[in-house]
């Protein structure tokens, strides 16, 4: 259904290790990277497809977050969420939600949210029960 998403930024090489770190605890791998493009993604192991993409504006004009954007994560358990949250944030994103149960969307949704470190909303999710 989804061939990319990308988000947008303001500096590719902060942007591209704070998304590596993040990238890493979900075991997604990088899949390109173009510092003169100033454009990185990454993918699920093993896939071609979908890529969460970054870079900055292919128009040139300033990045800026939108209202009621989001990119949500798919994580393997509730301890990759708390892990990926703990990594995001240790590396300078602002808390949108800890990581917690969100019964109110299905009684095994786990998630945590967190901005990046130019504003984006970003969602690590897992929809499995625990254990």
């Amino acid at each position: 259904m989804i061939s990319h998403v990308f988000i947008g930024i303001t500096e590719h090489a902060r942007a591209h290790d704070f998304y590596t770190a993040i990238m890493n605890e979900l075991g997604y791998v990088l899949k390109f990277c173009y510092p003169e493009k100033s454009w990185s993604g990454w993918v699920e192991k093993g896939t071609l497809r979908p890529i969460v993409g970054i870079g900055k504006p292919y128009n040139g004009e300033p990045m800026n977050v939108g209202n009621g954007q989001m990119l949500a994560l798919l994580a393997k358990s509730r301890a990759t969420v708390d892990a990926t949250y703990a990594k995001a944030i240790a590396l300078g994103a602002t808390c949108e939600g800890a990581p917690g149960l969100r019964p109110h969307y299905h009684p095994n949704y786990y998630g945590a949210y967190f901005r990046d470190l130019d504003g984006n909303k970003i969602c690590i999710c897992c929809h499995e029960s625990e254990g």
